[in-house]
C-alpha cells in the first residue's frame, strides 16, 4: 500500500520526537456537550425539598411552649416580687410575721429560673426529635433504617411529656390561686368605689383580711385593711401590675399545657409510625431473603439440568 504524503510526514515527526506517540488529543467539547444550567435543580426545587422535611406541627408546638413558659416565668417572677412589696407595706408590717412567706417566694423565683432553662432545652430536643421522625416517615422506602434505640427514645419522650403535662396542669391550677385572691381584693375595691357605698359610713366596714388565705399567720398585724385604706391599695401601681401579671402568668401556664398536649399527640403519632416502619422493614428483609433463596434454588436446578444434558 502506498502511503500518502500526510502519513509520511506524521511518521517522520514521530521518528524525530518519540515521546509524541503517547500524546493524546482531547476534542474540545461543543456547546451541545455542555450541561445546560436549566437541567440542574434550581433554588426553588431545593427550597421546596427542604420545606417538605420541616415538622410544622412540632414547630408550632415549640413556639407555643416557648411563649407560654416565657409568659409564666417572666410575669410570675415580677408579680411575686410585687406581692411581697404589697404585703410588707400594708398587711404585715412586722418582718418576722411574713419571713416564711418571703423565703417561699424567693425559692419559687429560683424554681422559675430552672423551669425556664429546662423547657428551653426540652423544647429544642423535642423539635429535633420531630425533625428525626419526619425524615424517618418520609424515607420509609429508602435507605433510612429505624433502630430499636431510636424507637426507645421516642417512647421515652412520650412518657416524659405525659408526666410534664400532668405537672403543668397542677401549675396551671396553682397559678389561678393568686388571680382569685387579687380578684377578690379588686372586686371589694370596686364595691367601695360604687356610688351606693361611696361617702357613707358603711365604707369603713368593708374589709379584706388576707390572713384567711393562709399566706400570713393570724397574729400578723394589721392583716386586715378596710375602707379608704383598701381603696388606696387598689390604686397603687404594685397592685395593678401584680394583678394583671398574675393573669398573664396563668394564661402562659395554660398555653404551656396546650403545647405539651400538642407535643404528646405528635410524639405518639410519630412513635406509631416508627413502629410500623420497623415492621415494614422486617417484612421487606424477610421478603428479600426469600427471593434470594428462590433465585439460588433456580440457578442450582438449571446447573443440574445442564449437567445432565
Amino acid at each position: 500500500m502506498v502511503n500518502s504524503r500526510a502519513e509520511m510526514e506524521i511518521g517522520r515527526y514521530h521518528w524525530m520526537y518519540p515521546g509524541s506517540k503517547n500524546h493524546q488529543y482531547h476534542p474540545v467539547p461543543t456547546l451541545g456537550d455542555r450541561a445546560s444550567p436549566l437541567s440542574s435543580p434550581g433554588c426553588f426545587e431545593c427550597c421546596i425539598k427542604c420545606l417538605g422535611g420541616v415538622p410544622y406541627a412540632s414547630l408550632v408546638a415549640t413556639i407555643l411552649c416557648f411563649s407560654g413558659v416565657a409568659l409564666f416565668c417572666g410575669c410570675g417572677h415580677v408579680a411575686l416580687a410585687g406581692t411581697v412589696a404589697i404585703l410588707e407595706q400594708h398587711f404585715s408590717t412586722n418582718t418576722s410575721d411574713h419571713a416564711l412567706l418571703s423565703e417561699v417566694i424567693q425559692l419559687m423565683q429560683y424554681v422559675i429560673y430552672g423551669i425556664a432553662s429546662f423547657f428551653f432545652l426540652y423544647g429544642i430536643i423535642l423539635l429535633a426529635e420531630g425533625f428525626y421522625t419526619t425524615s424517618a416517615v418520609k424515607e420509609l422506602h429508602g435507605e433510612f433504617k429505624t433502630t430499636a434505640c431510636g424507637r426507645c427514645i421516642s417512647g421515652m419522650f412520650v412518657f416524659l411529656t405525659y408526666v410534664l403535662g400532668v405537672a403543668w396542669l397542677g401549675v396551671f391550677g396553682f397559678s389561678a390561686v393568686p388571680v382569685f385572691m387579687f380578684y377578690n381584693i379588686w372586686s371589694t375595691c370596686e364595691v367601695i368605689k360604687s356610688p351606693q357605698t361611696n361617702g357613707t359610713a358603711g365604707v369603713e366596714q368593708i374589709c379584706v383580711d388576707v390572713r384567711q388565705y393562709g399566706i400570713i399567720p393570724w397574729n400578723a398585724f394589721p392583716g386586715k385593711i378596710c375602707g379608704s385604706a383598701l381603696e388606696n391599695i387598689c390604686n397603687t401601681n404594685e397592685f395593678y401590675m401584680s394583678y394583671h401579671l398574675f393573669i398573664v402568668a396563668c394564661a402562659g401556664a395554660g398555653a404551656t399545657v396546650i403545647a405539651l398536649i400538642h407535643f404528646l399527640m405528635i410524639l405518639s403519632s410519630n412513635w406509631a409510625y416508627l413502629k410500623d416502619a420497623s415492621k415494614m422493614q422486617a417484612y421487606q428483609d424477610i421478603k428479600a431473603k426469600e427471593e434470594q433463596e428462590l433465585q439460588d434454588i433456580q440457578s442450582r436446578s438449571k446447573e443440574q439440568l445442564n449437567s445432565y444434558t
